[in-house]
């Protein structure tokens, strides 16, 4: 039963081992067949773009060889009737001389303006035009029912002052054909200075370049079309969008806001490739434009992807076809190579699995042959006997962190035990209100608080920070705060009772550690403050009706440095309602995820918001606002606050009472 057992592990271990080797090998042919399917595509896409660029430009180029040649004549003509008059017969000669010697030219007129020709007649505007069978023809433009100054290719250059290219029109009453006119405006000099006097216009079939562009094929289904300056269809495989429809009322009548952006790409002269389903195929296309800049129409070229990629999509099936059989025959390959390189391991599996069971005493078969099976008996015989030693030692490793967790736990009851922990603090006194309260960054830290009566009249407070963390600063702020305590009863000044303390803890300070403190004495009745400082940040003063201000400090070394140090003590006087909050640099330095300090200017707003609230509130709704603000950053540091209130004698009160009160917020 045993044997049938591991028999069946080898047979899942063997496919597994082949199951790993030909995920391998398949992850490896689907990424180089990826990459060689995504720059297929790219080359193809590349080599299309280039395609449909080049042909596109040919276009325009062909267009505009085309319209300029178109233009020269027209200009030649406008410059002399501009510095001569000549008679109506040379008039219409110089136009059917065009018209017979510029095949691309359809038609031309000179128009003039209202009886700038003849002062008894009001049109003068000789048309000629090619008839069907290509010979010049003859027609007056100016009648009742043809009033040619209002037609665009007239009133445009002559407001435009300037040659223009119309809009594509049918001509009705001239050509009666689809067209487009190159309009050049004349000028006299007449007593009034230059007048405008009419247009020579010379006009040109569109036919044949709609034909052109309508029958262009690229692939099997790929087309080409042209809109005007204003987004109508000149060509289009579609007759019936021709001069009926344009970019825009399709993109409105389908619903397409990306026709409506490049058709305004289009008409404003710009150039470039977009992705987009075809109106007249349905199908996902790649769009090229480019403009014409003659007339400032924009020729499109559109080409279906799924012809684009065509090839490409029968080759990749060709070769997942290829690399699927070659995949199943390794894999029978595999699975015979992996069966014979697993069989000798079958030895091991009795004896690892009373291993795995916790039996550390069982013995390995003996090893016949020193090759990799053999390696790997005595590894797993060295491991056995490393772990029964390991398991030794992490036993009696875990007995003496528990005992130290415990002996710390312990240690930071006594180190809280230090500090004043009742609030409030002395519920029989109305004079001044007092909260604090510190946080270590481990589980003993270095920061330090302390407040007491010194009499009946003064109050004395200090905050303190240990230049570590941990143990030694929880001993260091021990020592700290007892010769606080001990000196500042005997009545002294502020800086002198930090004179002593400093002497004290230079003595035999091998560890070079020190501390930063503030303190100071708060006389209750008057109000004065004495303080002093050693190179502690400076307090925040709030005054009642003023924002949070910094207490100016004198200048003091921090303790337990320099024994010669020395300090200096400063003297304020607090208003009934003025608080102060004296605080370690754990809060300030609060840093969240992206390394931004929590900062003075934020506990000054902070202070603000919180400027009606009680002493206990503002200190614990500032440590909250630190602890959102490391938004699950580890504390770095030693937090401490201490928030003290004063509120001055009854007689005080009365007076500040009558005062109209003002809130910072």
């Amino acid at each position: 039963m045993m044997r049938s057992s591991a028999l069946n592990r080898k047979q899942r271990l063997s496919h597994r081992l082949a199951l790993y080797v030909l995920l391998s090998i398949s992850l490896i042919l689907v990424s180089a067949f990826g990459y060689n399917y995504y720059y297929s595509k790219k080359l193809v896409l590349k080599n299309v773009r280039e395609t449909a660029t080049k042909l596109t430009q040919s276009l325009v180029y062909r267009f505009e060889t085309k319209l300029q040649s178109v233009e020269q004549v027209p200009n030649f003509i406008a410059l002399r009737l501009e510095r001569e008059s000549p008679p109506k017969s040379a008039i219409k000669s110089m136009i059917s001389d065009l018209i017979t010697h510029n095949p691309d030219i359809f038609g031309s007129t000179v128009a003039f303006e209202p009886y700038a020709m003849e002062p008894e007649r009001l049109y003068f505007a000789p048309y000629f035009f090619r008839n069907e069978t290509g010979q010049p023809s003859y027609s007056e433009l100016g009648e009742e029912a043809y009033h040619y100054f209002h037609w665009p290719w007239y009133s445009v250059p002559k407001q435009l002052d300037r040659a223009v290219w119309s809009e594509p029109y049918f001509d009705e009453g001239g050509g009666d054909i689809l067209m487009c006119t190159y309009s050049v405006p004349f000028y006299r000099q007449t007593e009034n200075g230059r007048k405008f006097w009419g247009v020579v216009t010379a006009d040109i079939s569109l036919k044949g370049l709609v034909r052109n562009i309508s029958e262009l094929s690229l692939y099997q289904s790929g087309y080409a079309f042209l809109i005007s300056r204003s987004g109508q269809f000149v060509a289009h495989p579609d007759e019936n969008r021709i001069m009926r429809e344009s970019i825009f009322s399709v993109a409105e009548e389908k619903n397409m806001p990306e026709l409506q952006r490049i058709g305004e790409e289009m008409v404003r002269g710009g150039e470039g490739f977009a992705d987009i389903r075809s109106v007249h195929t349905g199908v996902e296309s790649l769009l090229y434009y480019a403009p014409v800049p003659t007339t400032g129409w924009s020729v499109g070229v559109m080409i279906p992807r799924e012809e684009l990629y065509a090839d490409i999509v029968f080759l990749n099936h060709s070769v997942l076809l290829i690399g699927g059989i070659g995949l199943s025959i390794l894999f029978l390959v595999v699975i015979g190579i992996s069966r014979s390189i697993t069989r000798p391991l079958l030895a091991l599996v009795g004896t690892t699995m009373e291993i795995a069971k916790g039996n550390l005493d069982a013995s390995l078969p003996p090893i016949r042959v020193n090759d990799e099976v053999g390696q790997l008996s005595r590894s797993v015989d060295e491991m056995r006997l490393a772990l029964k030693e390991y398991i030794s030692d992490l036993t009696e490793t875990t007995r003496a962190k528990e005992r130290i967790e415990s002996e710390l736990k312990i240690a930071r009851n006594i180190q809280m035990s230090f500090l004043p922990k009742r609030f409030p603090p002395f519920p029989d006194r109305r004079e001044f209100g007092i909260y604090a309260v510190l946080e270590p960054a481990k589980q003993v830290g270095g920061d330090l608080y302390d407040f007491f009566l010194l009499d009946d009249e003064h109050l004395f407070f200090s905050v303190g920070d240990v230049s570590d963390k941990g143990v030694p600063a929880a001993l260091y702020m021990a020592v700290t705060k007892t010769l606080m305590k001990g000196i500042a009863e005997l009545g002294l000044e502020p800086s002198e009772i930090l004179t002593k303390v400093n002497t004290e803890l230079c003595h035999g300070n091998d560890s070079s550690m020190f501390v930063t403190l503030f303190c100071g004495i708060l006389n209750l009745c008057s109000g004065e403050l004495r303080y002093t400082n050693a190179g502690h940040i400076p307090p925040l003063l709030q005054r009642i009706g003023q924002a949070p201000q910094r207490l100016t400090l004198p200048y003091g070394l921090f303790l337990g440095g320099m024994e010669e140090a020395v300090f200096k003590t400063e003297t304020i006087t607090l208003q009934p309602g003025d608080k102060l909050l004296v605080y370690t640099d754990g809060v300030t330095e609060a840093m969240n995820p992206a390394q931004e300090l929590y900062s003075e200017n934020r506990l000054r707003e902070e202070i603000k918001i919180r400027t009606s609230a009680g002493l206990e509130e503002l200190v614990t709704g500032i440590l909250q606002t630190v602890r959102l603000f490391s938004n699950g950053i580890p504390q770095s540091d030693d937090i401490a606050l201490m928030a003290l209130l004063y509120s001055g004698m009854a007689d005080q009160n009365a007076r500040i009472s009558k005062i109209p009160q003002t809130h910072i917020g």
